[in-house]
């Protein structure tokens, strides 16, 4: 039996759509953190359970009967306490390989982020301390991510942001759904950590390009200086949490830290990931 923690998430519900098109529902658990997300996974006909990281009483009960994990990341800022308590739970409970979602990323020592993302390789390493038998998964950026970046005029405005001539292998969320649901069933991922990336990387530079030529309008990419573009985030009601990642994500992408390119996603799929034309127009409804 496999369980798929965080399955009212994003991630968690694009691996639970491929899941459904590939095996049964008596072969996975689905789990969410509080009673109304269960309560929405089980009116969808699936098999939930409760499991709040931070309570181990609701981990034991939903562990039971488990032989894999897949342990979707949080994003709460104390999230390493919260996956070891996942860890060390599927350990007591006997389950055999737990799949985990770390972050594709050439150097944690000098990223933007490193004190909110530094837990994901506090995390690898717990879990490969554990002697559990276990699968990494460091993901790239969402190309999803790229609707908040560039804000809801994206397709009529240029692009501010201090991003300089760094690239993004961005793959969409769903494929990176789809390819998680696929190695969950496989055999031959044991111990083993993969960088899940899109098949080519992309600069704003080019996505602006991509966007005037799909929609007629010109739209530039305009470099501009990082201190300009968090007080622009302040000046809209940003808080100070949301403009330290925000502003350090752009960073990591300025200083090349997301320049990781594998087929690793590719062949999880049996197909390329979209192109940047495709994302473009799914992400901002373009017929």
């Amino acid at each position: 039996m496999i369980l798929i923690t965080g399955a009212t998430g994003n991630l968690g519900s694009s691996v639970v759509a491929q899941l459904l098109k590939i095996s049964t529902t008596d072969k996975f658990i689905v789990t969410s953190s509080n009673a109304n997300g269960v309560k929405k996974l089980i009116d969808q006909g699936l098999n939930a359970r409760l499991a709040n990281f931070t309570d181990i009483s609701s981990l034991n009960q939903a562990f039971k009967d488990v032989e894999k994990i897949l342990l979707i990341s949080t994003m709460d800022q104390n999230r390493f306490e919260q996956h070891k308590n996942v860890v060390d739970t599927a350990k007591a409970q006997g389950i055999k390989h737990i799949v985990y979602t770390s972050l594709a990323i050439k150097n944690i020592q000098t990223s933007g982020v490193k004190d909110l993302m530094i837990s994901h390789f506090q995390t690898e390493e717990y879990i490969k301390e554990s002697g559990l038998t276990y699968t990494i998964l460091r993901n790239t950026m969402y190309a999803d991510a790229l609707t908040q970046m560039l804000g809801e005029n994206a397709l009529n405005q240029d692009i501010n942001l201090p991003g300089g001539d760094g690239k993004v292998p961005y793959a969409l969320r769903r494929e990176m759904g789809e390819g998680t649901a696929n190695l969950l069933l496989q055999d031959g991922h044991e111990n083993k950590t993969y960088n899940i990336t899109g098949s080519a990387s992309f600069g704003y530079q080019d996505i602006a390009k991509v966007i005037s030529g799909i929609t007629g309008n010109t739209i530039n990419y305009n470099d501009i200086p990082e201190d300009d573009f968090k007080g622009f985030l302040k000046q809209i009601g940003f808080p100070d949490f949301a403009i330290y990642l925000h502003s350090g994500t752009i960073y990591d992408i300025k200083t090349h830290q997301y320049e990781i390119e594998t087929k690793t996603l590719e062949e999880l799929l049996s197909r390329p990931t979209a192109s940047i034309e495709t994302f473009v127009k799914e992400l901002f409804n373009i017929n």
